[in-house]
């Protein structure tokens, strides 16, 4: 699976994304050990800033924090990045700050210190400035052409999805000099309100990361992937081998994973590398080029597609005991409980597909 992402040569697609899962050298040390085939600082700001309590929220899908940045300062990162290498792997250095000329001395420290590339990030779900910051393209352009400018490593470019136009900010980069992009960051939420104390899950905004994410960045990913040539590594809702593969046929060309790590630990990615080599070798695939975009030739524009007929078809297949799903689903009435199997009224149907995905029995699927 060894693979290489701009000029990096990996052992695995699978990259540890920033958080604070990797806050020092011997927190990414233990990342790579586990199987990573790079991993990204959590992010570096000029001041360390110290942590709130509680600053994590979980709800047994999604996660929001308000985690700010590393907690080390700068300087204390020349340190950190020697433990983080000193049993070998690729170490990418997140950045962020206020103004381009900050994010540049960033940038060009953590080069010295051995950074193999630097990812900045643009945007941040707890501060609007960032955020509004992220949607505008002069100034993501700024920002990449700054550290571009000041650093001979590769540059990434993290975009967040609150941006108006993704693509437009992805060209911006691209034209800054930017060697690759990352999306999505976290998006800006609130997980809960405990509605008897009024109390929300964490007393701030913060941003909200996990499986819930994965479908909107699969889509900036396949939507840049479809508008300009640039190397993509996918973050959002890794949790397992097939997510990874999901990402690559959508045209990323290496993914991150975080959230999971922070739930399960960092035997996760041992779990995705060693189940993602298996799928592989089982699928005669041995380099990631020969999936990458398979799925882009499959994704059309809605004006692309083709007005069809199509028509709810059953299965043999038994109806799970006591479901009825399918029934109460079906806003066309074309699907009615027949003893412990199902009638379908062809007459009604309008072949919209939502039983198809709401039957665990594998019963239905659609004649078109």
């Amino acid at each position: 699976m060894n693979t290489t992402f701009l000029g990096m040569e990996l052992d695995n697609p699978v990259i540890v994304s920033a958080g604070p899962w990797s806050r020092d050298g011997q927190s990414i040390k233990k990342l790579i050990e586990a199987g990573a085939g790079a991993v990204v600082t959590e992010s570096i700001v000029s001041d360390a800033i110290l942590d709130v309590c509680p600053r994590i929220a979980y709800n047994g899908s999604g996660v929001q924090n308000i985690r700010l940045y590393s907690d080390i300062q700068v300087e204390g990162w020349e340190y950190e990045m020697q433990v983080a290498k000193s049993s070998g792997g690729r170490v990418i250095a997140s950045v962020s700050a206020h103004t381009p000329s900050e994010v540049a001395y960033l940038a060009s420290k953590l080069e010295k210190f051995g950074a193999d590339a630097i990812e900045i990030s643009v945007s941040n779900p707890m501060f609007e400035s960032l955020e509004v910051a992220a949607s505008h393209k002069d100034v993501v352009y700024d920002f990449t052409k700054a550290v571009v400018s000041n650093v001979k490593i590769p540059v990434i470019v993290k975009l967040s999805q609150t941006a108006t136009n993704i693509i437009e900010i992805a060209k911006a980069a691209k034209l800054a000099g930017a060697s690759g992009i990352s999306c999505i960051n976290t998006i800006r939420c609130i997980l809960s309100v405990d509605i008897d104390t009024a109390m929300p899950s964490l007393p701030t905004y913060g941003g909200y990361s996990g499986a819930p994410i994965r479908p909107i960045s699969l889509a900036a990913v396949a939507s840049i992937a479809q508008s300009l040539d640039i190397p993509i590594c996918g973050i959002g809702g890794v949790e397992n081998y097939r997510n990874v593969v999901e990402y690559l046929m959508l045209g990323a060309s290496v993914v991150q994973v975080g959230t999971a790590v922070m739930v399960k630990g960092p035997g996760i990615i041992t779990e995705i590398v060693r189940d993602l080599e298996k799928w592989f070798c089982e699928n005669g695939i041995s380099s990631v080029s020969q999936i990458k975009g398979k799925a882009l030739r499959n994704l059309k524009s809605f004006d692309e597609m083709k007005i069809s007929v199509a028509v709810c078809k059953k299965e043999d297949t038994p109806c799970i005991e006591g479901c009825s799903d399918c029934t109460v689903a079906c806003m066309y009435n074309a699907i009615s409980k027949n003893g412990n199997d199902i009638d379908i009224d062809e007459s009604l149907c309008t072949g919209c597909g939502l039983c198809v995905s709401i039957c665990d029995a594998d019963k239905l699927n659609l004649d078109m």
